[in-house]
């Protein structure tokens, strides 16, 4: 009899365990769905003319094309889009953790009259909107002849990206013991031998999250980058309002342009994701 109820127990246990596999596996292949069914639509329309993706709804390409991608590969005003974002963007990354990495060592090595107060005030800087920097950028920006230069954005986004870098970064090396930094001045490294051969090593995973962070930010930034550039700089954001004509909306390159726009972004998650990982485990992010 007790082996009998023993049997019967297990049973329901293993029933029960199954109903609440069929539930995970149904919730994550649900939210798969939702996730990813915006990017399908968006590769599916960039692979058809305009006639058809104002013909009615269809879920794969019918007249199947590449046209779109061709306009934009081939057209210099598209491409060149892509290339002036690129390289703002990297510029941006380049000098936010150029800037972070010793804000962030004296923050997390020093203490110092206002230091909490400081910190506060840059983060305060990554909770304004960009709207309200807009127009003091713009005038600053033409006075000085930086307006329309992948400089003028580059360093525009130092405003938001700067506090984030620091704020990431500071939470990292707060967790490297400064009994490290104390061994290396006695075996006499000079403060610049130690910080770039031992210190830094030691936060790469950190580096690694605050550069995705900075280039994810300046990447999707749009008001900043439109509003201080015209012609030479013009980031693909802005370059993709030119798809709005008098004979209506070009569907197709947009859509071509958004999935393109999402390439860059895919590749620095790619080449950083092991410090991604690192980093939302052992950081502050």
């Amino acid at each position: 009899m007790s082996a009998t109820t023993t049997d019967a127990a297990a049973t329901r246990a293993r029933a029960r365990t199954g109903r609440r596999f069929n539930t995970s596996a149904l919730v994550m292949v649900l939210y798969l769905v939702f996730l990813f069914l915006p990017i399908y639509w968006l590769i599916n329309m960039s692979l058809k003319p305009n006639s058809e993706i104002l013909g009615g709804v269809t879920f794969w390409p019918r007249n199947f094309t590449f046209d779109n991608y061709v306009t934009i590969l081939t057209d210099p005003s598209w491409y060149m889009g892509y290339v002036n974002s690129i390289i703002y963007v990297s510029l941006n990354t380049l000098i936010s953790i150029t800037v972070a990495l010793p804000a962030a060592y004296a923050f997390s090595r020093y203490h110092f009259m206002g230091d909490k107060h400081l910190f506060f005030w840059l983060l305060t800087n990554r909770m304004a909107p960009p709207a309200v920097f807009a127009l003091p950028f713009f005038q600053l920006y033409s006075s000085i002849g930086l307006f329309d230069t992948h400089i003028a954005v580059a360093l525009a986004h130092c405003l938001f990206n700067v506090p984030l870098a620091v704020w990431i970064l500071e939470g990292f090396m707060r967790g490297v013991p400064k009994e490290i930094d104390e061994t290396a001045y006695i075996d006499g490294y000079s403060f610049g031998r130690f910080f770039t051969r031992i210190f830094m090593p030691l936060i790469a995973s950190g580096i690694g999250v605050t550069a995705f962070f900075c280039f994810m930010f300046s990447w999707v930034e749009l008001l900043l980058s439109r509003t201080l550039t015209a012609t030479e700089a013009k980031p693909i954001a802005a370059t993709m309002t030119r798809t709005i004509g008098a004979s209506g909306i070009d569907w197709g390159v947009l859509a071509a342009a958004g999935v393109l726009t999402i390439v860059p972004g895919a590749l620095v998650i790619w080449f950083v994701r092991n410090y991604i990982a690192k980093g939302f485990a052992l950081g502050r992010v």
